[in-house]
């Protein structure tokens, strides 16, 4: 327990000479030029090499995941990239790509340029749809041994329990907090057995954050939380607005997801429950993670009334939604709508 602890605060503390040592301890050279990069999970940062492109070094949070996870990661990044899909992999050194380096576990990986997908280009979003149906492809060939599975409960209700077993919520929400709660999860359960979904490898948190697109080429990066779930959890992040704004959006992503893969229609059931399931888990990661004081820093709004009010509000959005026929979807009109 104690050397748990220690490693936790050593990832807190992580210093400059911290993270080039660790670069340096795989034989690489740093240049001593660091750039902080856009993580809060994890510690990333691009890493200046002498001679040679920058690298982007990856810190694990200590007690996440274990080796073992981190290591299946790699491996199924690695096996996309050797059935060519578009993934930036770890790079190993004498076989590993998870190192250690004192107190800390990292990885480090090519630096690839691009930009965040624009979801109003119908001809990238069906570019992307291939990309997740390559992956599929490769996902359902095997099964994950030490990955989670997404699952309402573990995503779901063990979030709410969480946020009600702690003195985070006002008072006098508590009891509306917990009764909403209970109402979503049964709607979400019950939209999961209507759409009695196979489950498979997935990329698990594939949003337009984790796509870079280069020269109009997309590449995936961050398969940090990678996962078995239905195939759906990897296309609905890329649908936004309302209804009739979506529905022209999901005929490009299946167009081309449909090149490579069937997709089963009845798994759109789980979009507005997947997204519910989002919300719930999005406060509860906040909450657990509130004792690291970089998140103090970056989500300084959480936990405040106007935060719980805005979460209760937009939970009771989706109690409305999950009421609602899910979004259609007709294949033989998805090529002509996709462009």
């Amino acid at each position: 327990m104690k050397g748990r602890q220690d490693d936790s605060l050593a990832y807190q503390d992580l210093q400059p000479d911290d993270i080039l040592d660790s670069v340096e301890s795989l034989g690489l050279r740093c240049d001593g030029r660091l750039l902080p990069l856009n993580s809060y999970e994890n510690r990333v940062y691009q890493v200046g090499i002498e001679a040679a492109p920058p690298v982007v070094a990856k810190f694990y949070r200590p007690g996440r995941w274990s080796d073992a996870a981190i290591r299946e990661e790699h491996d199924f990044a690695a096996e996309l990239a050797s059935r060519e899909v578009p993934v930036v992999a770890p790079l190993r050194r004498d076989g590993r790509s998870l190192h250690r380096h004192g107190a800390f576990r990292f990885s480090v990986s090519p630096r690839v340029a691009g930009r965040e997908p624009e979801l109003d280009d119908f001809s990238l979003l069906r570019q992307l749809g291939r990309l997740v149906g390559r992956l599929h492809l490769c996902g359902e060939t095997r099964s994950f041994e030490h990955r989670p599975e997404l699952t309402p409960a573990r995503l779901g209700k063990a979030s709410s329990d969480y946020l009600l077993g702690r003195d985070l919520l006002p008072e006098a929400l508590r009891p509306a907090y917990r009764s909403l709660c209970r109402d979503v999860l049964a709607a979400v359960d019950q939209a999961w057995v209507r759409a009695d979904a196979r489950t498979l490898r997935l990329h698990g948190d594939f949003h337009p954050g984790n796509v870079l697109v280069h020269e109009g080429q997309a590449r995936i990066v961050d398969l940090d939380d990678c996962c078995t779930g239905p195939a759906v959890q990897d296309l609905w992040m890329f649908l936004s607005g309302d209804r009739a704004e979506q529905e022209p959006q999901l005929a490009a992503l299946l167009a081309g997801y449909a090149e490579f893969r069937h997709f089963d229609a009845a798994e759109l059931q789980l979009v507005e429950a997947l997204r519910s399931l989002r919300i719930m888990h999005y406060a509860g990661w906040l909450a657990r993670r509130w004792d690291d004081p970089a998140f103090r820093i970056a989500f300084p709004w959480f936990g405040t009334p106007r935060y719980w009010d805005e979460h209760v509000l937009s939970l009771r959005e989706q109690l409305a939604l999950l009421q609602e026929p899910p979004l259609e979807w007709q294949p033989e009109r998805s090529a002509e709508n996709a462009y």
